[in-house]
């Protein structure tokens, strides 16, 4: 009852989450856009920006709910699931940015390559920041205080009408 309470006090307000995913999915994005390029020199770009989607995603969703969006625990499937679909529309958008890039310019260079890819995973990054705090994450908070309330006039109704006279008398005056 008390966690749900504390949790509940301790989810950020919109523009705490807001700076806290910039952070957590920033830093994520920035080392991810090194690995992409890296990894890209041994395999088609395609496939490099697709494996470290995966990776980044899973690392992402967990900083999220630990630390963004204030749940303050691990991630449970059902986000790791609902934050996957935000990340393939995310995937689409850079894919395409670079692809179209790569369309537009015979030989980009790694630096216009890196500008497009952060420009278009930034773009991506405030959709998905709505999608989350609104959808993935938002579940937690809304039940944790219908949990509470429903939980607690539970214990005081069935201490008053199933406890024989003697020890409710004995609770009651603890």
């Amino acid at each position: 009852m008390e966690t749900a309470q504390s949790q509940e006090q301790t989810a950020p307000g919109a523009f705490t989450a807001f700076a806290r995913f910039v952070l957590c999915g920033g830093g994520v994005g920035v080392a991810s856009s090194f690995a992409v390029a890296a990894l890209a020199s041994w395999i088609p770009w395609v496939l490099a920006n697709a494996l470290i989607t995966v990776i980044s995603t899973l690392l992402a969703t967990e900083l999220h709910a630990r630390f963004t969006f204030g749940k303050g625990g691990r991630a449970t499937w059902r986000q790791h699931t609902q934050s996957a679909g935000s990340a393939a529309a995310a995937y689409v958008v850079t894919s395409v940015a670079v692809l179209v890039l790569q369309q537009l310019v015979a030989s980009p260079g790694a630096i216009l390559e890196q500008a497009v890819y952060l420009s278009a995973s930034a773009l991506a990054g405030v959709a998905r920041f709505v999608v989350l705090r609104l959808v993935v994450f938002a579940r937690n908070r809304a039940q944790a205080p219908a949990t509470t309330r429903a939980a607690l006039p539970v214990p005081a109704t069935v201490a008053r009408t199933s406890a024989p006279a003697g020890p409710a008398v004995l609770c009651t005056a603890a």
